[in-house]
């Protein structure tokens, strides 16, 4: 009697371990801008500029200290980062990603990436790329590595949109603003956001959420910005999407005292094993 009860959960197991795995799980599709055929798409490349504009604030999170920095996210490609998003629920947007073809047209593809109707304190709510960004304070060895993870941001959604034209030698930047600032319509069902060739995202260091708490720490850091930290947005180059800045806490604008080598930001920044905000 048992072996007759059992066989219809083996059964049913085999059969789910059969199934593909987009079966039990959604996975992000292969990246077109690394396959063969990507001269004939004009895809965008995500960096991140150097985080500047620190300063302390004793304000913004009462009896704690946070330390604030600007940031900047570019698209230094040869097309422009869009998304596209249709929404699912009340607060979200399931994510497709419109890639341009040199030769005209476009290519539209959905990826693991959402779009969040996102609060922002004293202004309401905007439809986000949601965990597009984030921002995290690792403690560093006497080398200049890193070595662990303390402090993260509360900000990790970001707008994506042409609030800068930052590198307008680029061949393929346009001149006038492309991609506006996100729409905080409650009521959209479809929203498009991007950054332009040439053009980035900016965010002064002024801005909500737009620091890390720094309160009884001392010794060497590492502030690091990563655009699009779990990799679903299709690039170009995937490994140069992140950027340190060496302080010294407690801070006193310098880093004087901190080594800095190249191995602490190397060219293929790691992705394997990043932290991810709930």
């Amino acid at each position: 009697m048992r072996a007759s009860k059992l066989l219809p959960s083996l059964l049913a197991l085999a059969v789910l371990g059969s199934l593909p795995a987009t079966a039990t799980a959604q996975q992000q599709p292969r990246n077109p801008c690394t396959d063969p055929d990507r001269r004939n798409l004009l895809c965008p490349d995500l960096r991140m500029k150097v985080p500047y504009d620190l300063s302390l604030d004793y304000v913004a999170k009462p009896g704690r200290v946070v330390l604030r920095a600007a940031s900047s996210l570019d698209n230094v490609g040869i097309g422009p980062a869009e998304l596209f998003g249709r929404r699912t629920s009340r607060y979200g947007m399931r994510m497709r990603q419109r890639i341009y073809r040199r030769a005209g047209g476009r290519t539209s593809i959905r990826t693991r990436g959402k779009l969040y109707f996102t609060f922002i304190e004293g202004q309401g709510r905007y439809w986000k790329f949601r965990r597009g960004i984030y921002y995290q304070l690792w403690r560093i060895n006497s080398r200049g590595q890193r070595t662990r993870l303390v402090r993260r941001s509360a900000k990790t959604d970001t707008c994506l949109r042409d609030l800068g034209r930052t590198r307008p030698s680029l061949s393929e930047s346009p001149p006038r603003r492309i991609y506006p600032a996100c729409s905080q319509n409650p009521g959209q069902r479809f929203e498009t956001i991007g950054t332009s060739v040439g053009w980035s995202d900016i965010y002064p260091a002024s801005y909500p959420r737009q620091w890390i708490d720094v309160t009884g720490l001392s010794g060497c850091f590492a502030f690091r910005e990563i655009a699009d930290p779990t990799n679903v947005v299709f690039e170009s180059k995937e490994g140069n999407n992140a950027s340190s800045r060496i302080v010294r806490l407690p801070y006193r604008g310098h880093s004087r005292g901190c080594r800095k080598t190249g191995r602490l930001d190397p060219a293929r920044a790691p992705r394997a094993g990043l932290p991810i905000e709930p």
